[in-house]
């Protein structure tokens, strides 16, 4: 995914709620985005029989009250959270932004995780329908994660670093509020609930200040390579004054309908609430970076280095990838992969007549001019042209496929600097906003041609846009299902799709299948260095070192991707993790169906039931394979 701002999916974000504290305390109700965050539409019927078959004494009661339990969860999650409610197209709350990181806020949602656990524990999951069954165990398994996440240990290690150049809503909410993202600007209306957010916007601001402070006093900090990154943000968002804000971005695109007295009165509130209220926030958070916090901020990257980080990172380990292997079993599996995958791209270079060693090769790949798009324009319309062959092909593989429409845009200019190659924004089930793959057009000589095809599949067709759209349309799931996810599945699942890409017709070109290998070696590479960076003590040095010496990766993407695993520790874990999981699941059902397997089948069982943590999988997918015998 990488999935941000609160739903946004893509190589540089996660499917989590709005900050890596959010994400921990609204496990239930993440992405996508990821991440949300924060994942399924196709036919209902379908998933229904398939997951029905071996259910022992369906319980009609028990399944309606296992549908109540789920419903006051997610209402009680919408009420906490405003901003995911806006992702989703629910308007309820728009005039509301939302208490996070207030102490009130962390009580209630864990109030509301508590009491989602005595009610699952109610209900005879063994009465249940299969489907219900892997409801149940999905919901009992993120209420767990989030109990443990909600400790008192922990809240005290999260809510005091509430920011950084790639967490936060301090960069994210304007965004949100451009009238190019979740937030609605159609009616008179909708222009009043933006005032009202963009009000509880500026206290969330302060209160971050607040909460940092209390860090400075705990020792319990942020890096300062994290906080010199977020300078250059604040600088940009108090530069940008009024009208080059994206907050006044909606009244640029105010709608011509709208009475003249309701423009007038729209137009100074907005220049009003930007002049007196939200740049003076972005300058206070500001001055109080630069001058108080960053002075006080660690001088170690790694979670290691902070009180309680070990710990810490631990459980983040075993959050992200819904698995139990350790910190070190990871860094083995990744130095293995990374073994691996070098070999395949050795044999690229062999294939394309290169007579240098791989490191030349690599270095060839960086710099030769040939791999260097022209303009901006022409990467859409490269694009463009991935997604028609995508297209033609799709049946092949796939028997369900999402409805929700896909659109390929650039990264806004104001976020382009901080993101990577491309990312991906999940679309609204009602068909009101379309899911949006972008790609970033910064740097331009570092966005290399040969990168395009596994980048688009990945995070386009049939990778996030895929998988969440299916989710999200799937009204027979329930809703944490639907809009919900973990890193392991929704980016498991994308570089399971980078994969899937060479079945159907894709890197026939030999330096397209190297974008793929190196893009693999990518996921391969950040179980090592995420491991690395706060496992066992490595340098941010020795982290871009070792990139760069096992992949073709720009200078340029490989330093944005290390300050990412800084920023965001153990996010990264998850993509291969989970690819290796759905490719073993494959695999074990190929060799026990022989001839009876069909592809086709294989991704609808994976998909047709939202995204699942690993062992949730596992066991549908062996149920699968034991019922079609």
């Amino acid at each position: 995914m990488e999935i941000a701002v609160a739903n946004r999916v893509g190589s540089s974000q996660s499917p989590g709620n709005f900050t890596g504290f959010m994400e921990m305390l609204s496990r239930k109700l993440s992405a996508v985005a990821v991440s949300l965050a924060l994942v399924l539409g196709g036919c209902v019927d379908d998933v229904v029989v398939s997951a029905s078959q071996d259910a022992a004494e369906n319980s009609p009661a028990g399944s309606a009250a296992l549908q109540k339990v789920f419903a006051d969860s997610d209402e009680a999650s919408l009420k906490l959270n405003p901003i995911g409610a806006l992702f989703r197209g629910d308007q309820r709350y728009a005039a509301e932004f939302g208490d996070y990181i207030s102490d009130a806020y962390v009580e209630q949602t864990r109030r509301d995780a508590a009491n989602d656990m005595r009610e699952i524990q109610q209900i005879d999951r063994a009465k249940l329908s299969a489907q219900d069954q892997i409801a149940y165990d999905v919901f009992a398994y993120q209420t767990t994660q989030a109990t443990d996440g909600l400790s008192p240990e922990f809240v005290a290690l999260n809510v005091v670093r509430p920011l950084n150049h790639l967490n936060g809503l301090h960069v994210q909410y304007p965004d949100v509020s451009s009238g190019k993202s979740a937030a609605r600007f159609q009616t008179v209306a909708d222009y009043d609930n933006g005032l009202k957010r963009m009000a509880g916007f500026v206290v969330y601001l302060d209160r971050c200040i607040a909460r940092m402070k209390e860090g400075i006093a705990s020792g319990v900090v942020e890096s300062k390579l994290t906080m010199r990154l977020m300078l250059p943000q604040l600088d940009d968002l108090v530069v940008q004054g009024v009208e080059k804000s994206p907050f006044w971005q909606p009244i640029k695109d105010m709608p011509a309908a709208f009475p003249a007295a309701d423009k007038t009165r729209l137009t100074e509130a907005y220049r009003q609430m930007l002049s007196v209220q939200i740049v003076p926030a972005f300058e206070r958070l500001r001055t109080f970076v630069k001058d108080e916090y960053l002075p006080a901020a660690r001088a170690g990257v790694g979670l290691s280095s902070m009180k309680g980080g070990a710990k810490l990172y631990r459980y983040l380990t075993e959050t992200q990838t819904t698995t139990k292997l350790s910190p070190d079993e990871i860094h083995e599996i990744g130095l293995k992969e990374v073994e691996r995958i070098r070999q395949e791209m050795d044999q690229v270079r062999r294939a394309v007549g290169f007579k240098g060693t791989l490191h030349a090769f690599f270095a060839h790949l960086r710099t030769a001019k040939k791999f260097e798009p022209k303009s901006a324009a022409e990467i859409q319309t490269g694009y463009g042209e991935i997604a028609k062959r995508i297209d033609a092909v799709i049946g092949q593989s796939f028997s369900l496929t999402p409805k929700t429409k896909l659109e390929i845009r650039p990264v806004p200019d104001y976020l382009e600097q901080s993101q990577a190659a491309g990312y991906y924004n999940p679309g609204t089930p009602d068909g009101s906003r379309a899911g949006v793959f972008f790609f970033n057009k910064y740097d331009l000589a570092s966005r290399k041609t040969w990168g395009m095809e596994t980048l688009y599949v990945h995070e386009a067709a049939p990778g996030h846009h895929f998988q969440i759209s299916l989710a999200q349309e799937n009204a027979g799931l329930p809703k944490f299902m639907r809009f919900g996810g973990n890193t392991a599945y929704v980016e498991g699942w994308a570089l399971y799709a980078e994969w899937l890409g060479r079945e159907m017709g894709m890197y026939k070109d030999p330096y397209q299948m190297f974008g793929h290998l190196n893009d693999e070696q990518l996921r391969a590479m950040r179980l090592v260095v995420d491991t690395g960076l706060h496992a066992k003590g490595w340098s941010r040095d020795k982290a871009i070192n070792y990139m760069l010496a096992n992949s073709a990766l720009s200078r340029t993407e490989t330093v944005q991707e290390v300050d990412r695993y800084i920023a965001m520790p153990g996010q990264a874990l998850g993509y291969k993790v989970g690819q290796l999981t759905i490719k073993r699941l494959r695999a074990e059902a190929e060799q026990a169906m022989g001839s009876r397997f069909d592809v086709k089948a294989f991704h609808a069982q994976v998909l047709d039931t939202g995204a699942l943590p690993m062992d949730v999988l596992e066991a549908k997918i062996k149920r699968w394979i034991a019922t079609s015998k």
